[in-house]
């Protein structure tokens, strides 16, 4: 059958998910799924560039950002955690700010606090590194819980609070935080309401070797004039403004109730699984429909597929897992047990 052929035949199917939501008025145009894609693919080529061979984990950060979501990279020091997210707001042109966390570090630090004026004798509001577009949260569980959980209310509310005036934060807003593997001395376990905040979690893993030589050749060469940071060298490819757009109508592609229903069972599967303590919330099954719905996108469909939820549902919900110790024991991951659930449950 010809790609013709198809587009008569989906024409003719009403129940067909782009025929429903022409038909309630909802849902985005095919030039628009192509503009969005367009764009999204420019982004990650461009920081290509910079982090070489790594396209896929920069797909995922698009991904997440056209979702209106946070970004886990949890890894091994030195690996280009730090670097792929400045590219990403590099090549988005967009404000960024960095955070070391460090055991000291303060939650006045992250979101701002109230500084007393001495000539004016009024307190005054100055912001913190939490008021940007892209916030890299670098090494993220090197400080304490409390300092972590000053990312909560910004993370899910896109503002923050202090001394009881309510500050909104810029859009687009994303927070791509770094970490380093738990057993790693000087490292604190990221509380369970700070990992459900974020929408997908993934690795760099090791460069590939001829990509690690460029690297070399590249940065532990002789210094010559007019050498600077490689970020410099990022193009900007979109506008804040643009993706901030592309985030609101991403949310209106369109998942049917068949899709929903589906994600429910899916969820459900997680809570009542044996070798599981915690399961997939209600927040990370909005996650995954909304990851779905960017994937979609960048797929250059105006609907969601259950090959969308497929495609998505390990990044969206692995970190999310808590397994038993009897599990653990046997060797178990949370990655078996997500994809155990999605070839156990039914797709309607």
């Amino acid at each position: 059958m010809t790609q013709d052929d198809v587009a008569v035949e989906t024409s003719r199917d009403p129940w067909h998910p782009q025929n429903r939501a022409r038909e309630l008025g909802i849902g985005l145009t095919e030039e628009q799924a192509r503009e969005i894609a367009g764009d999204a693919e420019s982004v990650i080529r461009e920081i290509a560039t910079i982090v070489e061979g790594k396209d896929e984990v920069a797909r995922i950060a698009m991904l997440v950002l056209l979702a209106g979501g946070h970004l886990l990279i949890e890894d091994i020091p030195g690996v280009g955690k730090t670097m792929l997210a400045k590219a990403l707001a590099a090549a988005l042109g967009a404000e960024r700010h960095r955070i070391q966390f460090t055991p000291d570090l303060l939650p006045g630090d992250v979101t701002g606090a109230s500084v007393f004026n001495q000539a004016s004798s009024e307190f005054e509001f100055r912001p913190g590194a939490v008021f940007t577009q892209i916030l890299l949260a670098d090494e993220i569980n090197r400080a304490s819980p409390k300092t972590q959980s000053a990312l909560l209310e910004a993370m899910e509310e896109r503002q923050v609070s202090v001394d009881g005036t309510t500050y909104p934060l810029a859009e687009p807003f994303m927070v791509v935080a770094t970490a380093n593997p738990v057993e790693m001395e000087g490292t604190y376990r990221l509380p369970e309401a700070q990992r459900d905040r974020f929408l997908a979690q993934t690795t760099m893993g090791y460069p590939v070797a001829s990509a690690e030589a460029r690297m070399l050749a590249a940065q532990a060469g002789p210094v010559r004039d007019g050498d600077h940071d490689l970020v410099d060298a990022v193009a900007e490819r979109t506008s804040p403004e643009r993706i901030a757009a592309h985030v609101r109508a991403v949310r209106s592609v369109y998942a049917s109730p068949m899709i929903l229903e589906y994600v429910v069972r899916l969820a459900a599967a997680t809570r009542s699984h044996p070798q599981v303590t915690l399961g997939a919330s209600p927040r990370a099954a909005v996650h995954l429909v909304r990851a779905a719905k960017a994937n979609a996108v960048l797929a250059g469909r105006t609907f969601v597929t259950p090959e969308d939820i497929a495609a998505v549902i390990m990044p969206v919900w692995r970190h999310r897992m808590h397994l038993t110790p009897q599990a653990l024991s046997r060797g178990a991951s949370a990655g078996d047990l997500v994809d155990q659930v999605l070839r156990s449950t039914p797709q309607a």
